[in-house]
């Protein structure tokens, strides 16, 4: 947490709405991701994290996916949670939001009683979560068009 912003679990009204805003911004927008593959079942099951700023803005997000939903990405952990959809708005990079969201991600994780977290990271974001961390495993693979690969953090 910073005094520019704070980091909690996305579960007030409007928290969601303020959530895929970002998520547009970034991966829809930016990335040119497609919006049907941005938006997905497991969204309505997660538990999502938002990060705003002193004005209430929303600057950041993410989400945790946990037990069953977990279990298809995770090798069929279901002590492994997956971390995904971790977007930071242009406008709040470099603040230290993105490792913010990650460990209140991990935090949620702790309560649900899970033992790690994974996640599929775009190849040029493996240092960001190496230094909070997660060690890549297997090969390099493509999710909506860009490289991946599966990182874990033990927690």
């Amino acid at each position: 947490m910073s005094a520019a912003y704070t980091v909690r679990e996305a579960v007030a009204e409007g928290d969601r709405e303020a959530c895929f805003a970002v998520r547009r911004e970034v991966f829809v927008e930016e990335q040119g991701v497609p919006q049907e593959l941005e938006y997905d079942p497991y969204d309505a099951t997660a538990a999502h994290v938002l990060a705003l700023g002193a004005d209430g803005l929303p600057l950041g997000t993410g989400r945790l996916l946990y037990g069953a939903d977990a279990a298809g990405k995770t090798g069929g952990d279901a002590s492994v949670g997956s971390l995904g959809r971790l977007a930071v708005a242009k406008a709040a990079r470099g603040l230290g939001v993105g490792a913010a969201l990650v460990r209140a991600i991990e935090d949620v994780a702790r309560e649900r009683g899970l033992s790690a977290v994974d996640l599929h990271a775009q190849t040029h974001a493996l240092g960001f979560y190496e230094r909070l961390g997660y060690v890549a495993y297997g090969p390099e693979f493509p999710d909506a068009g860009m490289p991946h690969r599966a990182m874990r953090r033990v927690l």
